[in-house]
């Protein structure tokens, strides 16, 4: 993923975290925020919860993956934080693509 579509600094994920909309889903919390930069960003955090670094590797992959393809062209100009739940670790991958869709038609209509 392109630097200018992540969220790299602190402080931007700091900002995120304090002043941004929160959701709770089964297996992550969705923290955003409009930004002006002119295009989407993510971060994710992915604590470790006695997880190996596999698994946290591959749950990033995974999560990393759905921004790109389902979710990146339809977030308007915004920073996203994605914090996985200790339940993100047992989640596959059609169950975390169908939470995260869900989010994404919600805040669509929600605005």
């Amino acid at each position: 993923m392109p630097r200018a579509r992540r969220l790299a600094r602190a402080s931007d994920i700091r900002r995120c975290l304090t002043y941004g909309r929160r959701r709770r889903l089964e297996h992550l919390d969705m923290i955003w925020i409009d930004n002006s930069t002119g295009q989407p960003r993510v971060g994710l955090l992915v604590p470790k919860f006695q997880s190996s670094a596999v698994a946290r590797n591959r749950l990033r992959r995974r999560l990393r993956e759905i921004w790109r393809r389902d979710i990146q062209a339809h977030h308007r100009t915004g920073d996203l934080v994605i914090r996985a739940r200790r339940e993100a670790y047992l989640a596959g991958f059609d169950e975390l693509r169908s939470q995260l869709l869900a989010w994404r038609n919600a805040t669509l209509v929600s605005g």
